[in-house]
């Protein structure tokens, strides 16, 4: 029976149900009663299992059902959790007390009103929600955010009897932004009720009380408001073990030779031993031994692998197939949602509320024999009779570590089992002391934060927009009763007001909008329109992540995934998600469609999260563990192992290992680094760079700051740009190549500098950039443009990143100054930092330095945090040294690319329009409201009553008679005209133009302003399209002179730009930098939409055409003009002047092209073999050469004796004929000489000045290397006089040499005259690509061998695109979005169109070009079209073209016709029979035989091939034995 003095403030029904149902009030439930029942406001700190939240809710409960029955349904307690999950187990646990309670009631004959209990949280339906505002619930049970958006909104009316406010879990928010909010929302709260409601505070784990109480209690006319606080106690009995299932830690992680079943390409992946092989079936093990178990991972990847792991496991041992899971005909669980029979599940918040609540009612059920979960099931979730927890890996808190075990043994009395798994040596070092702080109940201190200016904004913002023309000291006053900032300034609130209401430092953040008015004469405020719309649709602490929720077909949902994930998986992928594996049907803008597949294996999924630090004090406590440990352990080992056992909860296992890795550090450094001691060790890593290592115990908040200030100090004094990585256990410093020693005095901050170093190093850090993104959304100047979709990661970073670099250049905005202080307090933990340089300083922490010939055991703890690191996340430093290769410089492209003269670009209707945007007369643009007036003259400037009429819609004279009695809008003269101003410009336009104000305008309007008249000239050039000198000096009535070296301020900053801009314009212009781009941007749309895209064929035409293939020309300027476009282009040797030159110049002959080589003009350079006497060749025109070569992919070089000779003899002495070279090399035959020299030719390092040698090569005559002798008895003997050549007869030939090494050869090196920059270079190739195609598409790009691919050109080809000099769009039907054109090459490509039809017997106009000839485009622009052959761009091929359609293709060397579709049409093969005759007669082939069809013999029974065998008889083949010959 409990004890009836404790319920003696108790009604007789509660006080009978409660003496039934306990056998006595527990002490947190007997001290919390009396405080509750008093009145006050109590904190109860009792563990878990305590009954305290009985002891909070009985009080209200017994208020309830002991009022009138007839009384008015109204919401009197409000419970807030942390969790949904746990408001959801809370709902459901007070149904007992109050049924229990009524029955009691019944009993004794006594009155009973049954509360009404209900749940809003962020997934109560909209009917709920509609439900509880006509019929308010008794008890509430809600979460931060929810009553966030309650109080903002109409369901606020329902709160207004609220009387009890409890919070559970009150550590889980105290120490967060979450908290601030909540506290925030609590004095909202507070401003609305009839009286001050009583709050609850509930807790098992915090420290110290008086902060957490003052947390809860807020203040009250400054001083705190009186909070009692129940302390009941944070120790529970524990029954901790620390299990380690191996021998010898020290060994994992290393290389293993161990064979394993898998696929055959696993073979070659390096595998090391890994803890997990046992860990798994040890976890198993427990899992079986206990009725029910909770497993904790610190992260949602590892709970789903290690859930994965254990059902896989559980499936080999015939485990799995638990009651309840049978599937069901649709495939998924008995819960409808893919649940199948496993032996565990995961759990963790990417899993959809739905879910998780099957989950646990599948373990509270016992269907489940285990939960893997992250901090989802941390908090005072009742999981019914957990009787073991299990954690793998450190919880990284006291606090984490005793939330976590203490699920088990939930109920009162009860003893709390753990089981606690470290993953390596050093994460068991710290297992160790927090094992022993859990039984000591030694958890970390909490300390709530102190002015966190994103939440003050977003609660102003909210509060005002429920409370019109609220007052600012009202507003001070509730804001500073809560306890976050009960130290606000008056300055600081005027900041954040001032960046609410529209009053920025400069101009330049004009794309943020005002979302309050500030009145300041009447010192009040009230909200824009629209303003309590996006407080409730960006409401909230909790940041967005840009997450894609995961769905079936049906809408249920699943869960969610990272983003980066997402964007790494396809259609038909299969992934793990909760234990059960999805297949993805879909993945849209904002959702990923899946449907169960069981039994199939998935890839795990992850999430990029924030990893909380070590404490400080865990910090501490580990170093003093070290230190005590390694005192036992030299005294004695076995005393030191009975302790760690003892005191530690470590298993025997444990222990030796522990103690091990503490010897095996002694033995590598000499010391061990503790809570008195700093080791700083130096080694070289396995590539032989310099590492350093400072080894510290005080966790990651000590170190990050450490870590960042050294950076920044090292680069600023030594201008050593090192790499750090910080972690829990110290910071690794990885030195330049040049540097292999540091001062260690530069290692030591001075304390007394610390926070300035610090202050001008954070901001620059990736950390700062995130954080400011957070905190600019949570002040509602980064909202959501869709509500009701998600916003893509990559746009909020993009938006913040734009925002940022803004708001850099001044430091008193208020969301810089917070994210500063965020990451000085919140992050990082500053004053333990300084405390710690002040130690070494002082020597009270001594500084052992040390060499080791490699890295410690603890240095290799932390090396592998660094490869992690690198592993995760290190594909960014790869890919922007890749990029930093590729770059281009900017300022050198500009001087490339000439001045801007875009007359012929931006289109005349575009700058009107957007002109009429920017000037708020467009009629989307146009003002409907005062408010909106306002916004017009802050973003236009001075306007006449005229002006602004053109701009409104509706009575612009009442809008501005309004503005100007609140004193927003002012009038002045300005240009000898009366104008309205915006107030805030006053000053501006004061000191700016010698304006007059008017009297009465707060003072904050008339404060000096820096530059007045460049913001006026800026504002001016940001709201008007390209303008002259004049225009703004009659604007503002002020001289020519002053408004251009205002421009040219302006222009020195980047923010105008001056150039030739307006289409038929006279003069230069000037034009704002952004308005530009929008000009441009929409011109260039434009442009893009005018062209219609054509189809491939007429494509290929158009190549022809633009070759001039239809048309040759005559003579030596035709062969100019021919090799001004095929410049750089990878030619095959043997096509070059029987194939390619021969189409363009009528009339060629060889010695065109030698006396262009012979002169110098021209140079050609290898570009890789083909066989034995055949290879691609490059041709230049010289003063080409230098900018064209670095841009193209080289041959890899050849290696050998003989080729270096080569290389030394050309570089001595320049242009060398056979017999130099022969004299030169020593120790080679002339074969090996030779077969030498055509490898450098090949590889593109040397050439000859003539094309005799390549020609010769190309007609039989060996290179050296194995290729096959002509069938003329001549050629042998020839090839045999170049291998032998004592046997010739004159006695010359041994200078001249053999035909193959005629002529003077030298290092292509040697001809380049200078070297070009990067940016050159790819500037030159891309000129010349475009010559080349006229229209460059991607797959052309990329076939062209371009160093870096077609993202290697796409940079210069976008900057010609916005100079007008090329123009982009969609040009050809099928090919990549990305396609740029010169101009007359679209015309020309429109006019290639398919033409009228002409008789039907006109001969068929056919091109026939090399396979490989740049202009011949299937195969590499464009597919081949569809064919049973097998055609390629293959040396010896050619391809028989007619207006843009493939007709046939031919293979001179294997006698291979491929037909197409079109070929089989009678005037189709009659041009492609010519096309074919034409080769004999025209000398490009001796005879031409088809011997195979479309990859088939010619005698092939098929029904195609007798149809072309046929055809080929048709046109004068005539069969032989081995096909069919042609004969004339």
């Amino acid at each position: 029976m409990a004890n009836d003095a404790v319920l003696e403030g108790f009604s007789s029904p509660v006080r009978a149900w409660f003496t039934s149902s306990f056998p006595a009030a527990t002490d947190a439930q007997s001290r919390g009663f009396s405080e509750i029942l008093a009145g006050n406001h109590t904190l109860i700190s009792a563990p878990t299992g305590s009954g305290k939240t009985l002891a909070a809710f009985l009080v209200a409960i017994d208020r309830l059902v002991t009022l009138e029955a007839q009384s008015a349904s109204t919401t009197r307690v409000l419970y807030v959790s942390p969790l949904r999950a746990l408001a959801f187990d809370v709902e459901k646990n007070l149904r007992a007390p109050i049924v229990g309670i009524r029955h009691a009631a019944e009993r004794l004959g006594a009155n009973f009103r049954e509360p009404l209990v209900a749940m809003r949280t962020g997934d109560t339906s909209a009917r709920d929600r509609q439900r509880m505002l006509r019929n308010p619930p008794d008890i509430l049970i809600t979460t931060p955010e929810s009553l966030y958006l309650m109080l903002t909104s109409s369901a606020r009316s329902t709160l207004v009897n609220v009387d009890t406010v409890i919070i559970d879990e009150i550590h889980a928010v105290a120490a967060t932004k979450r908290g601030a909010h909540l506290a925030l929302s609590l004095e909202r709260l507070e401003e609305l009720t009839v009286k001050p409601p009583q709050r609850i505070g509930l807790s098992a784990t915090q420290r110290p009380l008086e902060e957490v109480a003052r947390f809860l209690g807020g203040y009250r006319d400054g001083t705190p408001r009186p909070v009692a606080i129940v302390d009941a106690g944070a120790r529970k009995t524990l029954e901790v073990e620390v299990v380690v299932p191996v021998e010898d830690m020290g060994e994992l992680g290393k290389v293993t030779h161990e064979l394993r079943s898998g696929p055959a390409t696993a073979a070659g992946v390096e595998r090391r031993t890994s803890i997990w092989p046992s860990i798994t079936p040890r976890i198993l093990e427990l899992v079986q031994q206990h009725r029910s178990t909770i497993i904790f991972c610190n992260a949602r990847r590892g709970a789903e692998r290690l859930a994965a792991q254990l059902n896989e496991l559980a499936a080999d041992l015939g485990l799995s197939g638990t009651p309840g899971g049978a599937q069901n005909d649709s495939g998924t669980g008995d819960d409808g949602a893919g649940m199948t029979g496993d032996f565990v599940k995961a759990h963790h918040g990417s899993l959809a509320r739905e879910q998780r609540i099957v989950i646990e009612d599948q373990l509270k059920r016992g269907q489940l024999r285990a939960i893997v979960a992250t901090s989802s099931l941390e908090l005072g979730i009742d999981m019914g009779a957990v009787d073991l927890v299990i954690q793998v890996e450190s919880p990284g808190a006291v606090s984490r570590g005793l939330q976590r075990i203490g699920r088990a043994g939930h109920a009162v009395g009860s003893p709390s089992r753990g089981k606690v798994f470290p993953k390596h040596r050093h994460d068991l070092l710290e297992v160790a002391v927090v094992a022993q702080r859990m039984l000591d109940a030694e958890i970390e201190t909490t300390r709530y934060l102190r002015n966190p200016l994103d939440v003050l904004a977003q609660h102003i913002v909210a509060h005002v927009s429920m409370h019109p023309d609220v007052s600012v000291a009202a507003l001070t006053a509730m804001i500073k009763r809560c306890a976050n900032f009960a130290e606000l300034s008056d300055e600081v609130r005027n900041n954040v007001l001032d960046l609410l209401a529209g009053r920025y430092p400069s101009e330049e953040f004009r794309d943020l909008k005002p979302r309050i008015v500030w009145d300041r004469i009447a010192d009040t405020l009230r909200a824009r329109d629209g303003a309590q719309r996006l407080a409730v649709t960006n409401g909230g602490t909790i940041p967005d992540r840009g997450l894609f929720g995961v769905f079936l077909p049906d809408g249920t949902r699943v869960g969610e995934l990272d983003e980066e994930m997402v964007y790494e998986t396809r259609p038909g992928e299969t992934f793990i998600l909760g234990a059960s594996t999805w297949r993805i049907e879909d993945v849209s803008f904002d959702r990923v469609i899946v449907n169960p597949a069981p039994g199939e294996p998935g890839k795990m999924p992850y999430w990029h999260g924030d990893r909380l630090g070590r404490p400080l004090e865990l910090g501490r406590a580990v170093g003093e563990f070290l230190r005590n440990i390694r005192e036992q352990q030299v005294k004695s080992a076995d005393q030191a192992q009975a302790t760690l056992e003892s005191e530690h909860c470590l298993d025997a296992l444990a222990a030796r290992n522990l103690l091990s890795y503490v010897e095996e550090q002694v033995e590598a450094t000499g010391t061990l680094p503790d809570d008195r001691t700093i080791v700083i060790e130096r080694f070289r890593d396995e590539i032989g760079d310099w590492r350093i290592c400072i080894h510290s115990p005080f966790g990651t908040p000590v170190h990050a700051p450490w870590a960042i200030a050294l950076e920044n100090r090292l680069l600023e004094r030594l201008g050593i740009p090192v790499e750090t990585m910080y972690g829990d256990d110290g910071i690794v410093l990885r030195l330049p190549e040049a540097i292999d020693r540091i001062p260690t005095e530069e290692l030591l901050i001075d304390p007394d500098e610390l926070m300035e170093t610090l202050v001008a190093a954070v901001p620059q850090t990736s950390l700062f950039a995130a954080r400011f993104r957070e905190c600019a959304a949570r002040a509602l100047l980064l909202p959501r443009r869709r509500p009701d979709q998600r916003t893509p990661l990559w746009q909020q970073r993009q938006r913040a990143a734009d925002l940022l670099a803004v708001a850099a250049k001044y430091p008193t905005f208020p969301m810089l100054l917070e994210t500063s202080r965020e990451c000085l307090q919140d992050v990082f933990d500053v004053p333990a930092l300084r405390d710690v340089l002040t130690r070494l300083r002082s020597r009270a922490i001594r500084l052992v330095t040390v060499d080791t010939p490699k890295a410690s055991p603890f240095a290799q703890s932390l090396l592998f945090n660094w490869i992690a690191a690198y592993m995760y996340e290190g594909d960014a430093p790869l890919a922007e040294r890749r990029a930093a290769a590729l770059a281009l410089d900017r300022d050198l492209l500009d001087d490339l690319l000439g001045s801007e003269e875009l007359r012929e670009l931006l289109d005349g209707d575009v700058l009107i329009d957007v002109e009429l945007e920017l000037q708020h007369v467009a009629e989307s643009r146009r003002a409907r409201s005062a408010d909106e007036v306002h916004d017009v003259l802050r973003r236009v400037g001075d306007l006449t009553l005229t002006d602004l009429s053109l701009r409104v819609d509706g009575d612009a004279a009442k809008f501005v008679e309004s503005l100007v009695g609140e004193r927003r809008a002012i009038e002045l003269s300005v240009a000898g005209e009366r104008r309205f101003v915006a107030a805030e410009d006053a000053g501006r336009y004061r000191d700016a133009l010698g304006c007059a104000l008017p009297l009465g305008l707060p003072q904050a309007f008339t404060d000096p302003v820096e530059a007045p008249l460049l913001e006026l000239v800026a504002r001016f050039a940001r709201t008007h399209a390209p303008f002259v000198v004049r225009d703004v000096a009659s604007r503002y009535g002020i001289s020519s002179d002053r408004v251009a070296v205002v421009l040219a301020q302006l222009e020195a900053a980047h923010r105008v730009v001056r150039g030739e801009f307006r289409p038929f314009g006279t003069e230069r212009e000037w034009c704002d930098v952004e308005v530009l781009r929008l000009v441009r941007r929409r011109s260039l749309a434009k442009l893009r939409k005018e062209v219609e895209p054509v189809d491939q064929h007429t494509f290929a035409r158009f190549l022809t055409e633009w070759h001039g293939i239809d048309a040759p020309t005559h003579g030596a300027e035709a062969l100019t003009e021919a090799l001004s476009s095929l410049a750089g282009s990878a030619l095959v040797a043997s096509t070059l002047e029987t194939d390619v030159l021969p189409q363009r110049v009528r009339g060629y002959r060889a010695s065109l092209l030698d006396d262009l080589c012979t002169s110098g003009e021209v140079v050609w350079i290898g570009a890789g073999a083909l066989g034995g006497n055949d290879g691609r060749i490059r041709l230049f025109f010289a003063d080409q050469l230098a900018s064209l070569l670095p841009a193209l992919e080289s041959a890899e070089s050849p290696q050998g004796t003989v080729h270096d000779q080569i290389r030394s003899a050309l570089a001595e002495r320049g242009a060398s004929f056979w017999g130099q070279l022969r004299t030169a090399v020593r120790g080679a035959t002339d074969a090996e000489l030779l077969a030498a020299l055509w490898d450098l030719v090949w590889s593109g390092e040397v050439t000859n000045d003539s094309l005799t040698p390549l020609r010769a090569v190309l007609h039989g005559a060996r290179s050296g290397k194995s290729a096959r002798p002509a069938a003329a008895p001549s050629a042998r003997r020839a090839a045999a006089r170049l291998v032998r050549p004592r046997h010739v007869r004159n006695s010359g030939s041994s200078r001249v040499g053999p035909p193959a090494a005629q002529g003077r050869w030298s290092l292509v090196s040697q001809l380049v005259d200078r070297a070009a920059s990067q940016t050159e270079s790819v500037h030159a190739l891309a000129l010349q690509l475009l010559e080349r195609h006229g229209v460059l598409t991607r797959e052309a790009v990329l076939a062209e061998g371009v160093r870096g691919g077609f993202a290697g050109v796409y940079g210069v080809l976008k900057a010609l695109e916005e100079r007008g000099t090329v123009r982009r769009g969609y040009f050809v039907d099928g090919l990549g979005a990305a396609q740029f054109a010169v101009p007359g090459a679209i015309d020309r490509l429109r006019a290639c169109k398919e033409p009228a039809l002409g008789a039907d017997d006109e001969p068929l106009d056919v091109a026939v070009l090399a396979a490989t000839d740049p202009t011949q485009p299937f195969g590499a622009t464009i597919d081949w079209p569809e064919t049973a052959g097998r055609p390629t761009r293959s040396a010896g091929a050619i391809c028989v073209i007619s207006r843009g359609h493939l007709l046939g293709w031919y293979d001179v060397r294997s006698h291979h016709l491929v037909t197409f579709a079109r070929t089989l049409e009678s005037a189709s093969f009659a041009a492609l029979a010519e096309a074919l005759r034409n080769l004999v007669k025209d000398g490009r082939a001796k005879s031409v035989e088809v011997r195979k069809i479309n990859g088939v013999a010619h005698d092939e029974k098929s029904a195609q091939t007798l149809e072309v065998a046929a055809l080929l008889e048709q046109h004068r083949f005539v069969r032989g034995y081995r096909g069919f010959v042609l004969r004339d």
